[in-house]
């Protein structure tokens, strides 16, 4: 085996204290979507989104890395092939844990953009509509992040990994969102073995040869150390 490419969604960081979409209770439960996640929202209330990220943000800060991105960083460095590790999730948990390569498809909270002209920079904790892009000096600052209705990061790059790829597998991920969600289908169709590890069926279980079901903690560890 020559190339592994690993998806990893909510499921794999909710361990560590970062909520999913789905979770009761948590910053997710108390917005919609539309008023937070996408580029409609934020020109209808840019306050809101802005408070809505930094809380986030804050909450990532304080967030450590679990036995399940420990694992992912020790197959980065121990495989004898290549790994691409692409990450639907905004938080920095991947890197924290030691893995040096990490495509964000959405982004990610560290991040600051400029609407205006497309500069990129290291958000501070807190950001607001007022805050000047260092680049143009245009008052359009934004969160680094794919909002819904947005094309993710580096989409080319991650086809072209998946038809290369001899193993596919998607961890924690809930199957709802695309292109995310078809990655299984791309990988498949060029030959790769899939698997998915949840801790439950995904929405799109049925497209994968594989599955193992638990906390992430627990059952990517076993299955990073039977690859090894």
């Amino acid at each position: 085996m020559k190339k592994i490419v690993i998806l990893t969604g909510a499921g794999i960081s909710a361990e560590s204290g970062l909520g999913t979409f789905r979770d009761e209770g948590g910053l997710w439960a108390q917005h919609r979507i539309e008023d937070v996640a996408t580029p409609e929202g934020f020109a209808r209330n840019p306050d809101l989104v802005h408070d809505f990220y930094n809380a986030r943000r804050a909450q990532a800060r304080t967030a450590k890395p679990n036995e399940a991105h420990v694992a992912l960083a020790k197959l980065e460095r121990e495989f004898q092939g290549e790994l691409i590790l692409v990450t639907q999730n905004v938080d920095s948990l991947h890197a924290a844990a030691g893995s040096q390569h990490v495509m964000h498809m959405h982004g990610f909270l560290d991040g600051a953009l400029c609407a205006s002209c497309d500069a990129r920079w290291p958000a501070p904790l807190a950001m607001n509509k007022t805050m000047k892009c260092p680049t143009c000096a245009a008052q359009t600052t934004r969160p680094d992040i794919v909002w819904f209705g947005e094309m993710p990061y580096q989409m080319d790059e991650i086809y072209h990994h998946l038809s290369e790829a001899d193993l596919f597998a998607a961890i924690g991920t809930s199957g709802n969102v695309y292109p995310a969600a078809g990655f299984v289908q791309e990988a498949s169709a060029f030959g790769a073995l899939t698997v998915e590890l949840n801790l439950e069926p995904s929405a799109v279980v049925s497209q994968f040869e594989q599955t193992i079901f638990g906390k992430a903690s627990a059952c990517v560890p076993e299955w990073v150390e039977s690859l090894l």
